[in-house]
């Protein structure tokens, strides 16, 4: 059971990780035991947009990492399921229909792969090297790996391309008339090309969580309307033999949240602190949807917005706060690098209760 229609269930799925509105079943990010990650966003293309409920974005990210030991194995779980079932829907908890299409940022301990979508129509593009990003818009141009077996008659039946010369699928598929947020967009991916750029040959985890709360670029936004929501960081060594390790920060607003790692491993203590509740009566499933309002927030949420009220009413008591959070998080980085290093061997139980620990004590400094 998906956010809104039922399908097919598969015979094994991984475990997985999961970073995602409390009201839907997907996620907008996450990881899974295999070290395949997966993110996504909102797209709006010469396609209609349709509110017919189908498969969300979001779901087709949780599908993926549940399906996948690959993040081209992903790409292919995505397409097929995409063609199968389709997207639409609404995209937020609102009577008011909000809808969008997806692109997706892929990657596992070996190679990335970007893909967007159309409705049902998609376009892939593999990342061998070097560093990309995506930023709400059709990035995909003539550098395509793979596509929908009826992409380009699609786009020659629409009178969108007209079959001379290099096919791009950002330049044939995109809105003539861009919307206003999708211009804003535009800016907000040149700018995150550019921080990587600046940082190229040694991006370090530190690197994108610098990035992730970069609010010159718009990249971290900190108003009501579009509040930059959970983000996530992953470490994929190449050596199969050191873990993954993912670093949530669980709370809104990457540049006073904290970043919290996570590793795979037997017996992971649940971290209920960062679990929203549940409801029998939820407005998210009733049908009509929506209707009623219900309080989501799961408890670090709750004491993490209490504690930016602090920040923004008592300036140096919220720097001292923003201090030892930080602190926080240097330790959680610091152990994470020695993890990876070969220089620090924690017992399983402690990697297992590793995100707990982390959780629980930016509770206790936000009391």
């Amino acid at each position: 059971q998906c956010t809104y229609i039922e399908i097919e269930q598969v015979e094994r799925t991984h475990a997985v990780v999961l970073s995602r509105p409390a009201w839907l079943w997907g996620a907008e990010m996450g990881a899974n035991e295999h070290g395949v990650c997966v993110g996504n966003e909102g797209v709006w293309t010469r396609e209609p947009v349709g509110e017919q409920e189908a498969l969300l974005g979001m779901d087709l990210v949780r599908l993926a990492l549940e399906r996948s030991r690959s993040a081209h194995e992903a790409v292919r779980v995505i397409t097929a399921l995409l063609e199968r079932h389709g997207q639409g829907g609404r995209c937020k908890e609102e009577p008011a229909p909000f809808c969008y299409h997806n692109t997706f940022l892929l990657a596992d301990r070996a190679e990335a792969w970007v893909l967007e979508t159309a409705g049902p129509y998609w376009a892939a593009q593999r990342i061998a090297e070097g560093s990309r990003n995506i930023s709400n818009q059709l990035s995909i141009g003539t550098d395509i790996t793979a596509e929908h077996a009826g992409l380009r008659q699609r786009a020659r039946s629409q009178g969108w391309w007209s079959g001379d010369g290099e096919f791009s699928f950002a330049e044939v598929f995109s809105l003539e008339q861009q919307p206003v947020r999708m211009e804003a967009a535009k800016a907000r991916y040149r700018a995150g090309r550019e921080l990587l750029r600046q940082h190229a040959g040694r991006i370090t985890a530190e690197t994108f969580m610098g990035i992730l709360r970069d609010k010159a670029s718009g990249i971290c936004v900190d108003s009501e309307g579009f509040r930059t929501a959970g983000s996530m960081v992953s470490v994929l060594p190449r050596d199969p033999a050191l873990p993954c390790v993912h670093f949530f920060t669980a709370t809104p607003d990457p540049s006073r949240s904290v970043f919290k790692p996570f590793v795979f491993v037997d017996g992971l203590k649940p971290a209920p602190q960062v679990m929203s509740p549940s409801f029998a009566d939820d407005p998210a499933k009733k049908i009509p949807r929506f209707q009623s309002k219900v309080d989501r927030r799961h408890q670090l949420y709750r004491r993490h917005e209490a504690a930016l009220a602090l920040m923004e009413s008592d300036p140096e008591q919220g720097q001292k706060l923003q201090e030892t959070l930080r602190a926080l998080e240097r330790q959680g980085l610091e152990a994470a690098r020695a993890l990876l290093a070969g220089t620090l061997a924690p017992a399983p139980e402690e990697l297992a209760e590793l995100f707990f620990d982390c959780v629980d004590a930016e509770m206790k400094f936000y009391k």
